[in-house]
């Protein structure tokens, strides 16, 4: 069954807008490209709804409708290989699609107002539906080497956004750490796509798909190679350990650039890559602990990170890395439906979190530090409210979003046996770190007495309201949408989750009170420490200062990574390569090549002088030359040469 030929619409629509924008937009009234840079996504969300509407309906028969594709357009082919141009909709990418498109358009009205007095106001609109464009070829892609094009398209745009404010040199810094740390995750998805093209003579997924489904006995080995290739490239896309530390630094450009790249879409690929490829990663169990193991690691570690941060935008930042390791501990434990859930419950309550802090950064001049706020919720009633909504929401609360999703990896990783309970353990502390910073956050910038010498002087305007209400229903009620059916929508595209013997319905229940048990024992402690007795944290950090500076300095992973990574490159490129290499050798060879080209030149200049007296002699000399060759009987003298020569010698 083929999918509406409107399916390139999708991607199409943004990259409109790029163009127009792009190229057109800095001659063009404010108003006009205000108009284009919304409609652009707007009408690509059009789009993507129609499609879910008339061909998924609501009904029942929903999960069993069958892999659709746009008809394929011919695009390499080179022997045996053969690669088509070719867009694909099925449940998976069809969550993916609405949560970009829709997410995405909220953000980009939420910027009209942010983004009112900056300079290069189209440029920045441009980048933004160029960066959709790219996203929604990533998402729609249906074989390996499209969904390549679209990966390396984000993390350009991203570059982009980042380095909006590229006179700032922190900003510039950041778009440049984020562009290098990813090429060392896409190096890894290279090499995962050759290994598929040797092995399986494809990059479609589907065809990948059948081949595994009619080998089922095909386990491990070069399956388990190509899984890891893979699952480098998704943790740096999607800022796991070790290669997360370009997305704290990301926080540079502005505050609706981290709502959309940096919570709701971009980071989110790297999950979308693995659901989309679990094939490989089903077949390969050792593949799967690794991503569950890296996915819970990344969880504690960012959370503890989060708990001293007093940047705002950072407290959020590190959340999402926290946040991001739940979804790849559910891809890990072969959760896939419930990683998506949490990828798009996440994309609700993230980009509120994210475009409520752009907010209150909005209102009190610029000012990120939670350390001189306070004292907001009466200013920003609005603001506080969304906020409010959000914190319960990414703390587990019922009966907000994060509370089904976040509940349904935990209860996935628990039934999976022992090294599943660790898992759900590392998990559990995750939601009580998560809950206390994300209370930390709420009290430090709402409530107490304003520490703030800036008052809030700008007021909200609507489009930047607007946003905020709709993302905080949503934050709300998107997890309602999950109860019994989110599993079975997607069970098509990444199949079921394994069912184990110790699952039940009261099982479910406990675990899910647990979750909820913490995060209130979380939001309890936050309240004594930030509320009751609000000089606590400072005596905590003197009584341990040593755990406090390894947590304000991010475990000095930086530092690590710079001395033995980092400087090493830079010693060897100023002083190997730029020093022996560079002067040495390519230096003397450029040397060598010049003084030849010189001396032979000297040589042409004496021969070509231009005077036609030193041509005469220069023919004379010539001409003497070639008679004494020709008459000379050189045969003759070379024989008498030799007897004297050798008469000398017996002599």
């Amino acid at each position: 069954m083929n999918a509406p030929l409107y399916l390139w619409l999708i991607p199409a629509l943004p990259f409109a807008g790029f163009l127009i924008n792009g190229l057109l937009g800095r001659r063009l009234p404010k108003w006009l490209v205000t108009t284009v840079a919304l409609l652009a996504p707007l009408a690509a969300f059009g789009v993507v709804l129609n499609a879910a509407l008339s061909l998924f309906g609501f009904g029942p028969a929903v999960s069993s409708l069958p892999y659709l594709e746009t008809c394929p357009i011919s695009w390499i082919n080179v022997g045996t290989l053969h690669i088509d141009f070719s867009f694909v909709l099925d449940q998976l990418s069809l969550v993916m699609l609405l949560v970009v498109t829709g997410v995405g358009f909220l953000i980009h009205i939420y910027s009209v107002g942010y983004m009112a007095h900056e300079e290069g106001y189209w440029r920045y609109f441009s980048y933004l539906n160029l960066f959709l464009f790219f996203m929604t070829v990533l998402v729609l892609a249906g074989n390996a080497l499209l969904m390549f094009i679209g990966w390396e398209g984000v993390g350009l745009a991203s570059y982009l956004l980042i380095g909006f404010y590229f006179q700032k040199t922190s900003a510039a810094d950041a778009g440049k750490k984020a562009f290098i740390v990813n090429r060392i995750g896409d190096f890894g998805f290279l090499i995962g796509m050759f290994l598929l093209l040797a092995n399986f003579g494809t990059l479609t997924f589907s065809e990948i798909a059948e081949k595994l489904a009619a080998n089922p006995g095909w386990q491990g080995g070069i399956l388990t190679v190509i899984a890891l290739c893979l699952l480098l490239g998704a943790t740096g896309k999607s800022a796991q350990l070790p290669l997360y530390i370009w997305l704290p630094d990301a926080m540079e450009g502005p505050t609706p650039v981290s709502a959309l790249i940096h919570a709701a879409t971009m980071v989110t690929a790297g999950v979308y890559m693995i659901a989309r490829t679990h094939v490989l990663f089903d077949h390969s169990p050792f593949a799967l602990s690794v991503v569950a193991i890296v996915g819970a690691a990344t969880a504690l570690f960012a959370a503890t990170i989060a708990l001293v941060q007093n940047d705002i935008k950072r407290v959020l930042a590190y959340s999402t890395i926290s946040q991001l390791g739940y979804m790849f501990l559910g891809c890990g434990v072969a959760a896939y439906s419930a990683s998506i859930f949490h990828l798009m419950t996440h994309a609700f309550f993230k980009a509120l979190l994210f475009l409520a802090a752009g907010s209150v950064i909005h209102a009190i001049g610029g000012e990120q530090d939670l350390r001189k706020m306070g004292g907001l919720w009466k200013k920003l009633p609005v603001t506080f409210a969304v906020t409010t909504v959000g914190v319960l929401a990414i703390a587990g609360f019922f009966p907000f979003a994060g509370f089904f999703s976040k509940d349904a990896i935990l209860y996935a990783a628990y039934v999976q046996g022992t090294s599943g309970k660790v898992l759900w353990f590392v998990g559990l502390v995750t939601a009580l770190l998560t809950s206390f910073y994300m209370f930390r956050l709420w009290y430090l910038a709402f409530l107490g007495k304003s520490r703030s010498e800036n008052k809030p002087h700008h007021s909200t305007p609507w489009s930047m309201l607007v946003p905020l209400v709709i993302l905080g229903l949503l934050s709300i009620c998107g997890g309602w949408i999950g109860i019994g059916r989110f599993a079975a929508f997607l069970t098509p595209s990444v199949g079921a989750r394994p069912i184990t013997a110790e699952e039940s319905a009261p099982l479910e229940l406990i675990i899910s009170l647990g979750a909820v048990g913490v995060a209130l024992l979380g939001w309890w402690l936050a309240d004594i420490f930030y509320r009751q007795k609000p000089e606590r944290p400072a005596q905590r950090a003197a009584d341990f200062p040593v755990a406090y500076r390894v947590l304000a300095n991010k475990y000095y992973v930086d530092e690590f990574y710079g001395a033995t990574i980092v400087k090493p490159l830079l010693f060897g490129s100023r002083y190997v390569l730029g020093g022996f290499v560079d002067t040495a050798v390519l230096g003397g060879a450029a040397w060598l090549l010049g003084g030849t080209a010189k001396f032979s030149g000297a040589l042409l200049q004496r021969w070509q002088s231009g005077n036609l007296r030193s041509y005469a002699a220069w023919l004379a000399a010539g001409a003497a030359a070639v008679l004494l060759f020709v008459v000379v009987p050189w045969s003759t003298v070379l024989a008498s040469l030799s007897a004297i020569h050798f008469g000398v010698a017996g002599h």
